[in-house]
């Protein structure tokens, strides 16, 4: 084999080889941002920190993600996309009745939300931003939340037989969603008043079929009331 064959054929090599490096940097980052952006929020965090324990140069941040900015808001990002499941996904399917998106979507968010397989630190970031909003909560809300919430609004109103833009649509909506968030938010709460509560998956199945009956008793009401009227 000649010497330029022997060029051709081993150049490949390194493309793939940095690309992987790149691709552990980044993970590698976001993992550590992840903690510290959940601890101290947004503004109280630090790039240096972040490097410090993601054992990256600082440069890498600049880099891969532009800025402190660039940074948070793919960690919000990755924290929002984590919530979207293979049962996100299925109860969101457009052959599903008005019913069964709801119910669907209700039983996956709590999974999500509750399971312990996930990082307590993405629902500690979520928090933090929540109560002290950033310039990334519009891009996160309109590529994560947003197409569930709209289609959680679609099979409300189709059940009521409301407009989605109607205010009692808006107002059941944000209803059932915040039945969801209360056993989120609510954990350290609810192991006090109920410390027989424990959340486990086929508990987790029960709360949300609650959520979802309770919910419906209210919307098939409003239904017949305006059959009626």
């Amino acid at each position: 084999m000649t010497r330029l064959a022997l060029k051709r054929n081993s150049t490949p090599a390194r493309p793939r080889g940095k690309h992987k490096a790149l691709e552990l940097t980044r993970d590698k980052l976001i993992d550590a941002a992840g903690h510290v952006f959940a601890e101290r929020g947004y503004r109280a965090a630090t790039i240096r920190e972040i490097c410090r324990l993601a054992g990256a140069n600082v440069a890498a941040v600049n880099y891969t993600f532009g800025d402190k900015m660039g940074l948070y808001t793919e960690v919000l990002r990755h924290s929002v996309r984590a919530a979207r499941t293979a049962a996100m996904t299925a109860a969101l399917d457009d052959s599903r009745t008005p019913e069964d998106v709801i119910r669907g979507v209700i039983r996956a968010r709590l999974r999500s939300l509750c399971q312990e397989e996930r990082p307590d630190w993405q629902i500690r970031l979520v928090m933090h931003e929540f109560s002290h909003p950033t310039a990334a909560m519009g891009r996160v809300v309109d590529e994560g939340m947003r197409p569930i919430f709209e289609r959680v609004r679609k099979a409300v109103g189709d059940i009521i037989g409301l407009p989605v833009d109607h205010e009692t649509t808006n107002l059941s909506v944000n209803s059932i969603v915040g039945q969801i968030l209360f056993y989120t938010f609510s954990k350290p709460v609810l192991a006090r008043l109920q410390p027989d509560l424990k959340l486990t998956p086929h508990k987790l199945d029960r709360i949300a079929d609650h959520i979802a009956d309770f919910s419906f008793a209210y919307l098939k009401k409003v239904g017949q009331g305006k059959h009626h009227g």
